[in-house]
């Protein structure tokens, strides 16, 4: 009998069968949709405003026939339907692309996270286990596994009486940032800012959003001198690197406060955290865009 060759009707039969668990995990913005999971089963799938969609978001951020997404003959594909503020795929504006395992979806202000892992039961509890650690518009530590971390580098400091040193920073004037550009221009600032901050922060140390438009560092075996240099360099490069968005110059800058200990057990991890904010405050009442403690 002759073989009949595949075509885009008959291969997404075979290729829905392993794909059949695909999902979507809702990871940004947070709050009560986050960790939601929205099951694919082969599509279409339309997300969007509109009470029509198959994943209704309700994001003013978000057009009303936002995106959509199907099985095409070897595997999952977006299309971006139009829509105002675009749709992305790691974090690159597209048209249409493929989904691959892993894959962050943006539609607007939200995020998504692509899973059609082999043990998808596995892949989405980690996802969920890897949201309470990681922050998700930006996707490098959170404000949990900072102060877990810092926890753990105090123990270590006081029982070797190492150096550990600890930075605070906070973008200057970030509300004028979101009345200029709107909430997806803050978006963009945050995570911008993160990528060029983490290409200073050395292996062992740990770069972290500790909340809204502040970030921290937590420098171990760091002397304060050390610490106030990095401090130094942080401020340089954000104050140095060219902010675009749709076109439009972003400029930023930050203030950073700096504190030390050198294994001190009278100084608690609440107290680090406070001194280090204390200097945050002063760099911010001497004028912003620079280095106190």
């Amino acid at each position: 009998m002759e073989k009949v060759a595949e075509t885009w009707v008959t291969a997404p039969k075979r290729v829905e069968k392993s794909l059949r668990d695909a999902c979507l995990v809702h990871i940004y913005p947070t709050g009560p949709n986050m960790g939601n999971r929205y099951p694919l089963h082969g599509g279409p799938v339309v997300l969007g405003r509109g009470e029509d969609c198959e994943i209704q978001v309700e994001e003013h951020s978000v057009s009303r026939r936002h995106a959509r997404i199907e099985l095409g003959p070897d595997g999952y594909f977006v299309a971006d339907l139009q829509s105002t503020n675009g749709s992305f795929v790691n974090d690159l504006p597209v048209t249409t692309a493929r989904l691959n395992d892993g894959d962050y979806l943006r539609v607007g202000n939200c995020i998504y996270r692509f899973l059609c892992g082999g043990n998808l039961e596995s892949e989405y509890h980690e996802e969920i286990y890897r949201l309470t650690i990681i922050d998700a518009l930006t996707g490098i530590d959170n404000q949990r596994s900072m102060l877990e971390f810092l926890d753990r580098e105090m123990s270590r400091s006081g029982r070797h009486n190492r150096p550990l040193a600890l930075l605070m920073m906070d973008i200057d004037h970030f509300k004028n940032v979101n009345d200029e550009f709107g909430h997806l221009g803050g978006d963009f600032a945050l995570r911008e800012l993160a990528s060029v901050v983490k290409t200073l922060i050395r292996k062992e140390d740990l770069f972290a959003r500790y909340g809204g438009e502040e970030f921290s560092v937590v420098l171990v075996e760091s002397s304060h001198e050390h610490a106030r240099e990095v401090a130094e360099r942080i401020r340089a490069a954000v104050a140095g690197h060219q902010f675009l968005f749709d076109g439009k110059p972003m400029p930023l800058t930050v203030s950073v406060g700096v504190t030390f200990t050198c294994g001190d057990p009278t100084v608690s991890v609440t107290e680090l955290v406070r001194r280090a904010d204390e200097q945050l405050y002063l760099a911010k009442a001497q004028g912003r865009n620079r280095v106190c403690g």
